[in-house]
C-alpha cells in the first residue's frame, strides 16, 4: 500500500522515508534507488488514432438514440409506399448531418486538448533543486533522477 504522505507533516514523511532534512539523500542512496525503481517518469501513452477519436464521438447514449432514429426514419422513408420524393429523406439527413458535425467538433476539440497538454509538458521546469549529501544541487529533469524520497526545494 502507498504511504499517504498528504495526510502527514513534512517531518513525518521524511522520517517514514528515512531522509534527513539537513542532508537529504546521499548520492549513493540516490544511485541505489535509481537501480531499484528506475527513472521517475510517466509512461507516454500511445497516440490515439484518428479513427478511434471519431468512433469515441459516437459512443454516447444520446448519439446512439439519434442514430437509431435516423436509420428508422430512413427505413420508413425508403419502404413507405407513398411517393414523397426527396422530402422524406430530409429529416434523417438533417439528423445525420448534425451527428457528423458533432463528431467533427469533438475530434477537433480532442486534438486541440492533446496539443495543449503537449505544449504544457514542454513548458515544465528543466531542473529541480534537491538536497543531496547536505548540499543543494540542481538536477536535470530530463533524466528524471528525482525520487519520491528526495528533499525538493520549492521556491
Amino acid at each position: 500500500m502507498t504511504y499517504p504522505a498528504w495526510s502527514h507533516s513534512a517531518e513525518e514523511v521524511l522520517q517514514h522515508h528515512g531522509v534527513d532534512p539537513a542532508k537529504g539523500l546521499s548520492t549513493k542512496e540516490a544511485e541505489k534507488r535509481l537501480k531499484e525503481h528506475g527513472l521517475n517518469e510517466l509512461k507516454k501513452p500511445d497516440p490515439t488514432s484518428m479513427l478511434s477519436l471519431v468512433l469515441e464521438q459516437f459512443d454516447d447514449t444520446l448519439v446512439k438514440i439519434l442514430l437509431m432514429a435516423a436509420f428508422v426514419s430512413f427505413g420508413l422513408a425508403f419502404f413507405e409506399g407513398e411517393d414523397l420524393g426527396i422530402g422524406a429523406f430530409v429529416e434523417p439527413g438533417v439528423i445525420l448531418l448534425i451527428l457528423i458535425l458533432n463528431a467533427i467538433v469533438g475530434v477537433w476539440q480532442e486534438a486541440n486538448a492533446e496539443n495543449a497538454l503537449e505544449a504544457l509538458k514542454q513548458m515544465s521546469a528543466e531542473t529541480s533543486k534537491v538536497i543531496r549529501d547536505g548540499v543543494m544541487v540542481c538536477i536535470c529533469m530530463q533524466g528524471c533522477h528525482v525520487f519520491k524520497e528526495d528533499y525538493i526545494m520549492v521556491a
